[in-house]
């Protein structure tokens, strides 16, 4: 195979885009054969953009799944279809892409993974913020120790900025039942991924989310979330779309120096020594280390497209994974512990009660005005799992 057929699931805002980079060339190796949405319109858009009418196109993803036209498929649904899909794609013997997240909880991510593993395909996701040179140099340089044991990490990402037009835009949207969360599951999947990247996943969550708090909707829309790492380090991570203008810092505090990012700058502090060994042994009551700055702008990176053709490269070449798809699981199994923490208003250990989770969130899912709408119509079940 010199070529792979990509099937395309879902045509909203994230299946159109990786359709206008296609027809501008940005993708090699690969070709689109086939798309799919449950709306006729957007099959149509979708073959405008081609400038291919008669692409073959479905209506639900089993028919695409099944149709023998595609090699692999880029799922870019709702949040709560995305393991569904996946499995369903991988047991007819197909490559899966997905968009962010991996799914809503983690019970059905972990059913995905292992689904994704007994077929042997590729399984990736589209954390695209990973091609950022800056995120991959910081994490080369904690993984070779340059700085030192980790003490703090912050990060302010605040500049998810959204008004209340955007949330009124689609009736699954900022509702339990459509999305599974706000903030945390739609806008910040990409900055969960890349905290827990360089510094690996918290021992246990500590988080107070607001909901509703700046616009009309049920789910959260500000998020203060305090992490603390099995060394004993800990971590603060604040969000919101309820800021203007917001602030995207984030520093890395290690024992042997800082970085701090924003935007694609890296200023790395690299002090002479190590900030504990000088703590125990220095004279010098007020003393201080001393340390060289340097300040770095690093290209964006490839990003969507870096992530696709990636994914296409492992499937022709066995070229290793940016972004495994197995990994979606790390970062939701941290968004998830936040919505508990909040739920419960307690500690929340990671690993976590996956079980207990599932049921809390089904809770949420049985006062959503998503479900309540659908129900009354006969769309869905309650369950809140809905189908392509």
């Amino acid at each position: 195979m010199n070529t792979v057929r990509l099937g395309i699931i879902g045509l909203g805002n994230m299946g159109t885009s990786h359709l206008r980079d296609y027809m501008k060339g940005a993708h090699k190796n690969m070709e689109i054969t086939a798309i799919c949405d449950i709306d006729p319109a957007k099959i149509e858009n979708a073959k405008n953009i081609l400038k291919n009418e008669n692409i073959p196109s479905f209506l639900s993803s089993d028919e695409i799944i099944k149709s023998g036209l595609v090699d692999a498929v880029l799922i870019a649904t709702p949040h709560y279809d995305h393991p569904t899909i996946a499995i369903a794609a991988f047991e007819a013997g197909l490559h899966v892409l997905s968009e962010k997240p991996a799914g809503v909880y983690t019970k059905a991510v972990r059913e995905e993974n292992e689904a994704a593993a007994k077929s042997g395909k590729v399984f990736g996701i589209m954390y695209n913020q990973r091609t950022r040179l800056a995120w991959q140099k910081l994490r080369e340089m904690v993984q070779n120790g340059e700085l030192g044991e980790m003490k703090r990490a912050v990060w302010i990402i605040t500049e998810w900025y959204r008004t209340q037009s955007y949330y009124n835009s689609g009736g699954w949207r900022a509702t339990w039942g459509g999305e599974g969360g706000g903030v945390l599951l739609n806008q910040c999947p990409h900055n969960i991924d890349l905290m827990q990247w360089v510094c690996g996943v918290p021992k246990r969550v500590r988080a107070s989310a607001y909901y509703g708090k700046y616009h009309n909707i049920e789910v959260e829309d500000d998020v203060t979330a305090y992490f603390e790492y099995e060394n004993g380090a800990t971590g603060l991570f604040i969000t919101t779309t309820g800021e203007c203008p917001g602030t995207n810092r984030f520093e890395y505090t290690g024992d042997k120096g800082k970085v701090i990012i924003e935007g694609d700058t890296l200023t790395y502090v690299k002090l002479d020594g190590s900030v504990s060994e000088f703590t125990a042994n220095s004279p010098e009551g007020f003393g201080r280390l001393k340390g060289e700055t340097t300040v770095t702008d690093y290209p964006s990176g490839g990003q969507h497209s870096e992530v696709l053709n990636n994914f296409v490269d492992a499937i022709l070449n066995g070229t290793p994974l940016l972004a495994p798809g197995c990994e979606g699981i790390n970062g939701l199994s941290i968004s998830n512990a936040m919505h508990m923490s909040s739920w419960t208003n307690d500690w929340v250990d990671l690993p976590i009660d996956e079980d207990k989770f599932y049921e809390m969130l089904q809770e949420k899912i049985k006062t959503s005005t998503f479900v309540k709408e659908v129900v009354e119509t006969k769309v869905v079940d309650v369950s809140g799992t809905f189908g392509n």
